[in-house]
């Protein structure tokens, strides 16, 4: 994957976008690679299409050699996962959801607000309390989107 990401990374960098994931799998019989990109501000549907053109076209000149794919470039969404420290470090503030591979002070999943986030490990402002959990006893983590109240 680091490969793919090395490939697709300068190409959407000089679009002004961040690549925040790509993934490639099977699903449903056929193979898919996705690639998720974003800015400060969101993207919209002329940037993605544009940014899915420019993808296919580097992919195709470096050979990517998966044979047949199918190629999508979306944004990530609302609620966001979290895979590096940074992703965690430039979000202190935000609520968010980690699921851990053990239990921790009594539970594998933890909401909250992230305090404060550096290489090692993030701590969570939660209902029963702080929490510290080491990235590597992270098995997943995303960004909750908390919708306004009704007038």
């Amino acid at each position: 994957m680091e490969r793919l990401e090395t490939l697709i990374e300068p190409v959407v960098g000089a679009l002004g976008l961040e690549l925040v994931e790509a993934t490639f799998g099977k699903e449903g019989g056929r193979s898919v690679l996705r690639v998720f990109v974003d800015r400060e501000g969101g993207v919209d549907l002329e940037t993605i299409a544009e940014a899915s053109r420019k993808v296919s076209r580097r992919l195709d000149v470096e050979d990517f050699g998966r044979g047949s794919y199918t190629l999508e470039v979306s944004s990530p969404g609302l609620e966001r996962r979290l895979r590096k420290p940074a992703d965690f470090t430039t979000r202190v503030g935000q609520k968010v959801k980690v699921k851990s591979y053990e239990v921790i002070e009594g539970s594998k999943s933890h909401v909250g607000s992230i305090l404060a986030a550096d290489d090692e490990a993030v701590r969570i402002g939660t209902d029963a309390g702080e929490r510290v959990i080491a990235y590597e006893k992270i098995s997943s983590a995303r960004t909750v989107f908390e919708w306004g109240s009704r007038r």
